[in-house]
């Protein structure tokens, strides 16, 4: 019998058999793994493993590649803090969504897990957290072998000036070497690097560019397989708060 004990993020429930359903836990050592929560379907546990939720799990199985078996201790419960923000749920649920969706099974990523229970955290705290989320799929990619490199231009190496991100190299390019080129570049936002503090409008521009990588790079990988619905959701709720930011407060406040 092989067993082990970590914490994780639940990521994924679905139903197995009568009682039972497979849970996908992201795990601090083991990375993203699935196993069975025996009642997991009744009425005592059913509640308490609503994805984004942290757990100490201890997972067991015969053999190390059957799928075992988990029993599971809630540590912190974040869907109810959200449940009354859309904005916040869909950041929860694009999260959990996308690490689902990208990871491989059983590959450990320790930075990226530490950085996504921070930003878990984060959007259960404060409005803030939409810049933070623009950088953690970055680094998204990066962990899983598509980062982009923003640091100088492709064409000079310059490090001023940097307004566009190429489709094709993911790399960097200066206004002025862009040229005729431009309209086929996608945006580099000030705060895909620092330069600036974001409102929801300039984030949302930043993830139509990471969006393209994850799509067009990302997925290819994964059998081609569409990105999850909920970070386009939140993408479409950031545009339509950068819509309601700019309106003046009493039109705002009425709709």
């Amino acid at each position: 019998m092989i067993e082990w004990r970590d914490e994780g993020v639940l990521l994924a429930v679905r139903k197995h058999g009568e009682a039972a359903v497979i849970v996908e836990v992201f795990t601090e050592y083991h990375g993203k793994h699935a196993g069975v929560v025996r009642g997991g379907a009744g009425r005592k546990q059913a509640p308490m493993l609503q994805p984004g939720g942290q757990f100490e799990v201890v997972w067991k199985a015969r053999l190390e590649e059957h799928m075992g078996a988990f029993t599971v201790e809630p540590l912190r419960s974040r869907a109810a803090q959200v449940m009354a923000d859309p904005l916040a749920l869909a950041g929860l649920t694009s999260v959990v969504g996308l690490l689902s969706f990208a990871l491989p099974e059983r590959e450990v990523h320790g930075a990226l897990y530490s950085a996504s229970i921070n930003l878990l955290d984060l959007i259960c705290l404060t409005e803030a957290w939409p810049l933070a989320y623009l950088h953690w799929e970055m680094q998204l990619l990066e962990d899983l072998g598509f980062g982009l490199d923003l640091s100088c231009c492709a064409v000079s190496g310059a490090t001023e000036d940097l307004a566009y991100v190429s489709p094709k190299s993911g790399r960097a390019v200066a206004a002025h070497h862009a040229g005729r080129w431009k309209t086929q570049l996608l945006p580099l936002v000030p705060c895909m690097i620092g330069q600036s503090v974001a409102d929801n409008g300039e984030i949302a521009e930043g993830l139509r560019t990471t969006g393209y990588f994850l799509e067009k790079w990302l997925a290819p990988s994964l059998g081609d397989r569409a990105l999850p619905s909920a970070r386009k959701r939140l993408v479409e709720r950031l545009f339509r708060a950068a819509r309601l930011d700019q309106r003046p407060s009493g039109e705002a406040n009425h709709e």
